[in-house]
């Protein structure tokens, strides 16, 4: 029968045991004894089982041993001997023998450790809580994802208390995650800390409650720092716990260990970018990688700022010389697979992350892998139960089994993140793996679409396109949005997905899920002013539709791109792109599509200052809305038209249009456009010199703006307030409300609406009398009105600085004011009226 010292210790319990007891690190072993580091942890590890007689003769001598026990330990070594006979051989290890001397068992310490000094802090917070006597032994539990640093920084931080715990620093690999090892039993653990502490074979006990009753006893009243490394969940370290005050333990893991009572956790993330370019240029050997703008953090960021990925890719620049920085950074960049090259002899990234995937259940293993086919930023559970098929509920769990593995982390709730080197994994575990990627890619896609329109009903779109639906059905789940603000928040949150699933649709041959979702994200974008984002979209989706023969949907997109491309100030091709799609909508017989198409072409004419054209443009598309008895259509082409007629001073027909617009705006529920009814009434209103009503509409239309997100109502809301501000004399008022729609129209792109707040800014300047001011605000207006080509403005530009010049410098006053007369009589602007006076008043 095998005895309780047989079952408890092998050749690698025993050369640990005997190597701790000399106090050697395994890298002084091997040196000692003339081997690799390798082949000593191979050894110990369990990896090696036996070794050769040259090899157990080495280690001998390297440690010292002499006569029987020396024997026994080459025989054991060789698998001819059982190892706890070389143990019973040995005087001082008997029954009732002398206590073992201390133990450090420590590895050794990285002499240029880099960053981490939160986490030491925190670390240094949990020993002060130690010293303090709590109730039990101060536990510390550091967590992350595979080669983010976690037994370095354990180990370092081991060596830096390791003063305040004199009566001995245990390490004990627990192998959680090693491969071609098991990872290690309680019950193999504590006979493994009770060897190393010094404890007879003998006085070990077979059960293992009786052990760590043993272990608990032993280290009872001292203060002791014991390093568990790589634990593989809660039940394998609480039996190894110290049982009184006064000890430390850190404890190592992939996994987050939610069950471990009364421990301080912390989740170790990446470095930060200066720290990963410090470790680089410390491990490479070269402190001048990391100076100024250098490949080094390229470098840095491709690994993913993960420090396995850092270190293996800075040995090879130490081992290759003739290497430069920019020749590793330039082919990382290229590289198909980037985890390929992140290797240094038999280790490498890829194989790390294995060893974490293969701890998964099946289920969990296909999550992740589909996982990778993402191309967005992060995912939700209603996403990952369309990608991977199945109901939210299990989604869910089955994230958090991923984050609690740390294969995803949560930056913010609900929402989970993959790290880029553990997404290029994924996506090549998905290529080497089942055929269904492509349909849980589509699934994807199809969810994002089916949502996107959805959210879009209760986003002012401007155009027919939104809330299209594709022609797969809907997901099983999917988010209740009710409110615009719900859909808005969604839209932003889902902003970089909705963007890459346009990419996959258009490239997949899905193209009306690409013209779908680019579509219902319009009115979105252009209120929050993601307008660079907006026109990639509407070509990527306009091409697809080009391709797959889609009218409706070129119509559609190009009715989205053309508005985009007005408000952005390119009127020519503003006019071709609407053209084109009020031609198509034409064919199609789609006329509220056809309307607003045509009021998008009158802005276009409005802001060229082509006053006839527009007023044609909003006229046939009011006729157009009515025919098709489309509420929203007709209150669209009603405010386009009364926008006309005010622009050439007919404002009583002006008055009428806004008026008649707001109640079919409010009964078809639309706030936005209500707002835009509001702040042109506003304008009216101030034009015509009833400045209350005019200040009341403009609030609520600002309201109203304010609380549909839409920053470029806001920014013309409070363009008008700053005017009608001037008017009553608040000037104070009038300042702020320009110097904030300023803001807002340079922070949106908007050029034609900077020179109209800029014009306005101008004017209150000249009225309290800070004309030079004045006239350099016009000028700028000036330069930037006549490089979009608005007559308007630039008008408006030249007769803010005629009249700053007029009590300086008269004649030259006059010539800036006949120039704007001229542009202003040009175009039919009631602005001429005034300047003539002006004018008039100058002649001797």
């Amino acid at each position: 029968m095998e005895t309780a010292a047989e079952s408890v210790v092998s050749f690698a319990g025993l050369l640990r045991q005997f190597r701790a007891e000399a106090r050697l690190t395994q890298e002084e072993l091997a040196e000692a004894a003339g081997l690799s580091p390798r082949s000593v942890s191979d050894l110990e590890r369990g990896i090696n089982r036996t070794a050769r007689k040259d090899t157990a003769v080495l280690l001998a001598d390297a440690l010292s041993l002499t006569g029987q026990v020396r024997e026994l330990f080459v025989a054991a070594a060789r698998g001819r001997a059982p190892a706890a006979e070389v143990l019973a051989a040995r005087p001082d290890r008997a029954v009732g023998g002398s206590a073992a001397a201390v133990t450090r068992s420590l590895p050794r310490d990285i002499g240029g450790f880099t960053g981490r000094d939160a986490e030491m802090a925190r670390l240094l917070e949990t020993l002060a809580d130690v010293t303090a006597d709590g109730g039990g032994p101060g536990i510390c539990v550091i967590d992350g994802m595979a080669g983010v640093g976690k037994t370095t920084l354990a180990v370092h931080a081991a060596h830096r208390l390791a003063r305040s715990f004199p009566d001995g620093q245990f390490f004990l690999p627990l192998h959680a995650h090693t491969p071609g090892q098991q990872p290690v039993r309680p019950a193999d653990a504590l006979a493994s800390l009770l060897l190393t502490a010094g404890v007879s074979v003998q006085q070990i006990p077979p059960a293992v409650e009786a052990r760590a009753g043993r272990w608990r006893d032993h280290v009872a009243g001292k203060k002791v720092l014991l390093l568990l490394d790589d634990a593989a969940g809660h039940e394998q370290v609480r039996p190894l716990l110290p049982g009184t005050p006064g000890s430390l333990v850190l404890v190592t893991s992939r996994r987050r260990l939610t069950a471990l009572e009364d421990s301080a956790v912390i989740s170790l993330g990446t470095l930060s970018p200066a720290e990963a370019v410090a470790m680089l240029a410390r491990l490479a050997g070269r402190p001048g990688l990391g100076a100024g703008d250098g490949p080094a953090g390229e470098i840095a960021r491709l690994c993913g700022y993960l420090p396995l990925a850092i270190g293996m890719l800075a040995r090879q620049l130490r081992h290759h010389p003739a290497r430069t920085g920019t020749e590793l950074a330039a082919g990382l960049a290229a590289a198909r697979d980037r985890l390929a090259g992140m290797r240094a002899e038999n280790l490498s990234v890829a194989s790390a992350f294995d060893l974490s995937y293969a701890d998964l259940g099946e289920a969990q293993q296909q999550l992740f892998r589909r996982l990778g086919l993402t191309a967005g930023a992060d995912i939700d559970a209603y996403a990952a139960a369309a990608l991977d098929d199945t109901s939210l509920e299990v989604a869910r769990g089955q994230l958090d089994e991923l984050y609690d593995h740390h294969l995803l982390t949560e930056p913010a709730p609900g929402r989970y993140l993959l790290h880029d080197l553990l997404r290029e994994y994924a996506r090549a575990l998905a290529a080497a793996g089942s055929a269904d990627s492509g349909a849980a890619a589509g699934r994807l896609v199809n969810y994002y679409a089916h949502v996107a329109a959805a959210a879009s009903r209760h986003i002012a779109t401007w155009t027919t396109a939104g809330g299209r639906l594709p022609p797969a059905d809907p997901p099983a789940s999917a988010p209740q949005l009710a409110t615009s603000s719900e859909a808005a928040t969604w839209f932003e949150s889902e902003r970089p997905n909705l963007h890459a699933a346009v990419n996959y649709a258009a490239t997949h041959e899905m193209p009306v899920h690409a013209v779908a979702i680019a579509a219902a994200m319009g009115g979105f974008l252009r209120a929050r002013g993601h307008w660079d984002q907006a026109a990639e979209q509407y070509q990527t989706a306009l091409t697809a539709a080009r391709e797959a023969g889609d009218l409706p949907g070129q119509a559609g997109v190009l009715d989205e791109l053309g508005l985009l491309q007005q408000l952005t100030s390119d009127y020519q091709a503003a006019a071709a792109t609407l053209a084109e799609a009020i031609g198509l909508f034409g064919e199609l017989g789609d006329l509220p599509g056809q309307a607003y198409a045509l009021n998008h072409l009158g802005l276009v004419q409005v802001d060229l200052a082509d006053y006839p054209a527009a007023a044609a443009s909003h006229r046939q598309a009011l006729a157009l809305a009515r025919d098709a008895g489309d509420r929203l259509a007709e209150a669209v082409s009603l405010i386009d038209l009364g926008m006309v007629q005010q622009m050439t001073g007919d404002y009583q027909a002006a008055t009428v249009s806004y008026e008649r617009a707001l109640p079919l705006a409010r009964s078809a529920g639309s706030a936005f456009d209500e707002a835009d009814a509001l702040c042109e009434l506003g304008a009216v209103q101030r034009l015509t010199g009833d400045y209350p009503a005019a200040i009341t509409s403009e609030h609520q239309a600002l309201e109203l703006f304010r609380h549909l997100g839409d920053r470029l109502g806001q920014a013309w809301a409070l363009d008008e307030l700053g005017r009608v501000h001037q008017l009553t004399g608040d000037y104070p008022a009038a300042a702020a409300c320009l110097a904030e729609a300023i803001e807002l129209f340079r922070a949106l792109g908007n050029r034609h609406g900077v020179t109209k707040a800029l014009n306005s800014l101008g004017e209150l300047l000249l009225r309290t009398s800070a004309v030079r001011e004045a006239q350099s605000r016009h000028a700028e207006a000036l330069a930037i009105a006549r490089e979009l080509g608005t007559p308007d403005e630039q008008a408006r530009a030249l007769e803010g600085i005629g009249r700053s010049l007029l009590h300086r410098a008269p004649a030259e006053a006059v010539a800036y004011l006949r120039r704007a007369l001229e542009i202003y009589q040009k175009i039919g602007a009631p602005a001429a009226r005034h300047v003539q006076d002006t004018l008039d008043s100058q002649s001797p």
